[in-house]
């Protein structure tokens, strides 16, 4: 099973990405990065907020 792990992934790093160089070629990856982190930070915002809401429920009772 381990051997069968590692020709995977030997056979994985031999194909090249064509559409991450495309993205990269055109300038269209910032697009896609700066989405990825507003989405992350938005949801790391909300999830904050949300700690914060129960933090005060919790003080309450």
């Amino acid at each position: 099973m381990l051997v069968l792990s590692f020709a995977t992934a030997f056979a994985q790093q031999k194909q090249p990405v064509e559409m991450a160089d495309v993205l990269r070629s055109s300038g269209k990856i910032y697009v896609v990065v700066t989405t990825i982190v507003i989405v992350f930070v938005g949801l790391a915002i909300y999830l904050f907020s949300i700690d914060r809401r129960l933090k005060k429920i919790e003080k309450e009772n």
